[in-house]
């Protein structure tokens, strides 16, 4: 709690490490580990450790703006170094605890309690959407279930504060569903993040009975940005090559295609329980895109299924909802909240990114001036209850 407020905050980050996820596979497999190998990435920690993490397809988009473009500005490769390595400046005010995104839940907590965050809602590292693009479904499984079993022990400290999502492939819908069902009662499980491979649409009919399992359960689909790693993003082949205008375009991109299928397709209307939200992703492109979107259903006749509402109605009733990052400001959140209501943004700082103003990130946003231009309760509901609604707490 800060300042009589409630927080929770929806983009906040564990990796693990390959070397610490090692540890919590199944012991059936352990023995597979070694066909990951190939994928390893090897990077220095400051005191001088090394961790592993794994990059199937990793693209440097390298292109320099002004420059001729090189055939390997753009090239994915396995192992290879991502966009983002060794290019980043931290945003932090202070420095978080060390071996938080690791297995450091203890000290997590002492992070929490300074920057006043009462519920931390937790994504894995970029892992979990690159094994996406493995042939081998079943390494993806194992790395999942492993994360299940490593989230079990780093949420125990404290289950009410650390909440995460379950993690499971799109492309086998009968071991997805097996995995929600198996861990969809446990504590620190609040949403299901379904991991789409690269051409696999969000809406595609072989995932019905992941979306019925996951409404059973009233549990919410949530999605995180990615970009340089599979499955990618929507013109990831036509960005020209440079990091700044891919992680730019990238983010809102994906989000946008997903908020449009999950809408376009009827689920929310067949499923009155699944509700679907996103993270890092930008919020100031939202309001544009559902207005866009629900002119364009009603002028283009005949190529979508009729709906109980427009898309925006369905993000100012909090069906569909979206993480705001603070770095768009309090302008564009009020012109946001103006047009989607009160019910559709909630707090993220990305913690312990450097991206996060650590420990300053909830303080910096409740003292904008915008807040009292709302009801109430719009503060609230920004930094709380809205979060607190979608996810299954």
């Amino acid at each position: 709690m800060r300042d009589g407020y409630k927080l929770i905050d929806m983009d906040t980050h564990v990796n693990p490490a390959m070397e610490v996820l090692e540890k919590y596979v199944e012991p059936s497999f352990r023995s597979r580990m070694e066909e990951l190998k190939p994928f390893y990435r090897v990077r220095t920690n400051p005191d001088g450790s090394t961790r592993s993490g794994i990059t199937v397809g990793a693209i440097p988009f390298d292109r320099f703006p002004g420059t001729a473009p090189k055939s390997d500005d753009d090239k994915a490769v396995a192992g290879g170094r991502s966009a983002l390595e060794g290019r980043t400046v931290s945003q932090h005010r202070a420095k978080a605890h060390a071996g938080v995104d690791e297995e450091n839940s203890a000290d997590r907590l002492i992070d929490m309690d300074l920057e006043g965050r009462d519920i931390d809602f937790i994504f894995p590292g970029t892992w979990a959407t690159t094994i996406t693009g493995l042939d081998d479904v079943t390494l993806s499984e194992g790395l999942y279930r492993g994360y299940h079993n490593y989230m079990d022990t780093f949420t125990s400290v404290n289950t009410d504060r650390l909440k995460t999502a379950i993690q499971v492939p799109g492309i086998d819908p009968e071991w997805a569903v097996s995995e929600i069902k198996h861990w969809g009662n446990s504590p620190w499980a609040a949403a299901v993040w379904v991991h789409l491979k690269e051409g696999l649409p969000i809406d595609h009919p072989s995932l019905e009975p992941v979306f019925a399992a996951i409404n059973d359960l009233n549990l919410p689909l949530v999605h995180h940005s990615f970009f340089f790693e599979p499955p990618y993003f929507p013109g990831y082949r036509d960005i020209w090559g440079n990091t700044v205008v891919a992680r730019t375009a990238a983010h809102p991109w994906g989000a946008a295609r997903l908020f449009a299928y999950v809408i376009l397709s009827g689920m929310l209307d067949r499923y009155p329980n699944v509700r679907f939200g996103t993270a890092e992703v930008g919020h100031g492109w939202l309001p544009n895109w559902l207005i866009r979107l629900g002119f364009n259903k009603s002028y283009v006749s005949g190529v979508t299924p009729d709906l109980k509402y427009t898309p925006i109605e369905y993000a100012q009733m909090g069906r569909v909802v979206c993480a705001a990052e603070p770095f768009e400001g309090p302008a564009m959140t009020k012109a946001c909240v103006e047009i989607l209501g009160e019910d559709c943004l909630m707090h993220q700082s990305d913690y312990p990114h450097g991206q996060a103003w650590f420990p300053e990130t909830a303080k910096e946003v409740m003292e904008w001036d915008i807040w009292g231009d709302f009801g109430k309760d719009a503060l609230k509901k920004h930094m709380y209850d809205n979060a607190a609604s979608f996810l299954r707490l």
